[in-house]
């Protein structure tokens, strides 16, 4: 529409034709706002390509004198050389506004960004219009309107005047842009400068004196990997915090009541190394890792995000940190058996503190109807296509599972489904499909069964109440500094308001579905640890969805679309044999139903308690409290070593037998503190 409307308008100036003119005129400008309003990333493409909307706009403007002076062949030269020195006027202001809103989002932009933590102290205000500051090709839409329907009135025949006072207001518009953001600049108007608020975070380390932090890095789809780390953080003994490296990051973090900072910079982020910081749990490896890894007074310990069978569950990277925290005596033998040079005096069992609100195995269904649970982990950075059994067999099992007039079905699958293989995108879509099919075709069967409309009111009720507690509502045009500004210290007993709210919410969420309706879960809400709770049996894949499952000791089966024999399955993927192996036709899927509905068919009941203690460790003591004193043990680790490297404290260097014929060398670890990683490559 763009293209087409440029031509016609050409064509309209050149002919002259006025009907043509305006109307391809008011169709350009129709599609240029119709872009910066849905296709952004098409504006940014023809950014690229020196066509901006300046540039479209320009040449818009241009077409449509050259249709004045066409249409009026004499005396054009000094009526129109006035509007020609206004609609350049115009344009200048238009340059200026933009240099001025370079500098007002420069001057927002802070070395730190904060959350939970009281930023009144930097005088920070709320953001300017997103439309001064952010919206520079809306904002020269906007303010064009006027001078465009000025032009094109004279064109119709209307006195040159209405063109004059058009691209004056247009003017007059750009005028108080400038002025507004002229304001913002001035000294007491614009928030303290990177050395204020620099000096201002290092004052506030000092007061708050955190211990305990987790530290992350990646994109907003990783955000789970961090989020799932939250409530356990938030229980550890000492003042937690939590440190982020990219902006964006701060709106992805869940609610919590810990403080949360995020130092994009390098530079920032060392002045950790001066603080009371101990000890930073790490959920996954990322470039940004090795950053903050060279801060010596503190203690790393990698967390991950979730065990597996899988090789990225033991990744070599982890031989960066001083200690790998796992879930149980699998991963100890897994790091072992991968001879990725983890060290096994480094690896601590701390079981899976999420894992506590997990209800226990009670044995058959209860209801009339069997809910299956079938979460498949996505597709995975290496393309092997038994990572996930979307691609090869989802709509297999799925489609079994439906043919089941007593089986519920959850589907929820890999928030990363797709984003490396588009096939496993498109099976997602498709099973989603399927799945919305049997439903409509259930509820015709089951039309007078649902609950009371009470339910959905209640459900409505608690997910206000919940929204109320875990987000902040914001000004579409607010920035970081004003979030800041606003996300200030939560209220006293949030926390725990949050849980309740939450187990409320899932009790009415669950309550305002009839027993029979299959869903759909995508969201947030319900999480995966929920759908566990409702769950009768699970199928999902070689994934940490498996051994978290297992907290509750239920039935599970494995899709198995690695081309290896069932028996060399089982033999790979230890997490396996403890659960029914599905081909990827789904053959199997009856079979399986029949175990969870009568428990003494189920032949691996004493192999999933075995299994359990085998992946996530002893019950007793809790994985809380393991999970604390491991956290502890480490805070005291970087305790001494700083004790140790005081100044004016000698170093302790035990040497290590000498080989012959050269003098003894200090060990790393059996120097401990003493040494840090600089020294002991020196």
């Amino acid at each position: 529409m763009l293209a087409v409307s440029f031509a016609l308008q050409a064509v309209g100036a050149l002919l002259p034709s006025i009907p043509l003119l305006v109307a391809s005129t008011a169709l350009g400008l129709a599609a240029d706002f119709a872009m910066h309003r849905w296709q952004r990333q098409t504006a940014a493409a023809l950014g690229k390509l020196h066509a901006t909307v300046f540039v479209r706009q320009v040449v818009r403007d241009l077409l449509v004198v050259t249709g004045l002076i066409r249409i009026e062949d004499q005396d054009y030269e000094t009526k129109y050389l006035a509007l020609i020195c206004g609609l350049l006027l115009f344009y200048a202001l238009h340059f200026a506004c933009q240099a001025l809103a370079i500098l007002v989002r420069r001057s927002r932009t802070l070395p730190v960004v904060t959350r939970n933590i009281d930023a009144s102290a930097l005088r920070l205000s709320p953001a300017p219009p997103a439309l001064l500051t952010q919206r520079s090709g809306q904002r020269l839409l906007m303010f064009s309107l006027p001078s465009m329907a000025g032009l094109l009135i004279t064109t119709t025949g209307g006195s040159v005047l209405w063109a004059a006072a058009g691209i004056a207001v247009s003017a007059a518009f750009a005028v108080v842009a400038v002025g507004a953001l002229l304001l913002r600049l001035l000294p007491g108007r614009r928030p303290p400068g990177n050395d204020q608020t620099l000096e201002w975070f290092e004052a506030w380390l000092a007061e708050y004196q955190p211990t305990v932090g987790m530290y992350f890095s990646g994109g907003t789809s990783s955000a789970y990997q961090a989020n799932m780390w939250l409530e356990p953080l938030a229980r550890l003994e000492g003042r937690p915090l939590i440190v982020l490296r990219e902006r964006f990051m701060v709106k992805q973090i869940a609610s919590t009541d810990i403080p949360i900072v995020c130092l994009p910079k390098v530079a920032d982020l060392m002045r950790l190394e001066q603080s009371t910081l101990k000890t930073l749990i790490h959920p996954s490896n990322s470039g940004k890792t090795s950053q903050v890894l060279r801060i010596p007074s503190i203690k790393h310990a990698f967390v991950n995000h979730g065990e597996s069978d899988k090789l990225s569950s033991c990744n070599p990277y982890a031989k960066a940190y001083d200690e790998v925290w796992v879930a149980g005596p699998a991963a100890r033998e897994r790091y072992a058996l991968a001879s990725v040079g983890i060290d096994d005096r480094d690896v601590v069992e701390i079981g899976r503190p999420q894992l506590d609100r997990i209800e226990p195995y009670t044995g058959a269904p209860a209801g009339s109807y069997t809910t299956v649970l079938y979460a498949p982990t996505w597709e995975g950075w290496d393309g092997n296509p038994g990572n996930t059994s979307i691609i090869e067999a989802g709509e297999n099992i799925v489609r079994a599972l439906l043919a089941d007039p007593k089986v519920r079905l959850l589907y929820k699958p890999h928030p990363l489904t797709g984003s490396v293989v588009p096939s496993a995108g498109t099976a997602n879509a498709r099973i989603q499909e399927m799945i919305r099919a049997a439903s409509v075709l259930r509820a015709t069967e089951h039309a007078d069964e649902r609950p009371a409309p009470s339910a959905a009111a209640e459900l409505a009720g608690r997910t206000a109440e919940l929204d109320r507690l875990t987000t902040s509502s914001f000004r579409a045009s607010a920035d970081d500094a004003e979030r800041m500004l606003l996300q200030t210290v939560p209220e006293p007993g949030r926390s725990a308001a949050v849980a309740t709210a939450t187990a409320d919410w899932e009790a009415a969420h669950w309550a305002s579905f009839p027993a029979w309706e299959h869903q759909i879960v995508v969201g947030a809400r319900p999480t995966v640890y929920a759908c566990f709770n409702v769950a009768d049996v699970l199928v999902s894949d070689v994934s940490s969805v498996i051994s978290d499952y297992l907290a509750s000791e239920k039935p599970y089966a494995v899709a198995n679309t690695s081309g290896l024999s069932e028996q060399d399955f089982r033999d790979a993927f230890p997490t396996v044999r403890a659960g029914a192996v599905l081909t990827p036709d789904g053959s199997g899927v009856p079979a399986l139903l029949e175990a969870v509905r009568h428990p003494e068919k189920d032949p691996y009941a004493e192999a999933r308690a075995e299994l359990k203690l085998h992946l996530l460790g002893p019950s007793d003591p809790p994985s809380v409290v393991r999970f604390n004193d491991a956290a502890r043990a480490l805070c005291a680790a970087a305790d001494e070593r700083r004790a140790a490297t005081a100044p004016g404290t000698p170093p302790v260097v035990p040497a290590v037998p000498a080989v012959p014929g050269l003098p003894a060398i200090p060990s790393q670890r059996d120097t401990g503190a003493a040494l840090d990683s600089e020294s002991v490559r020196s």
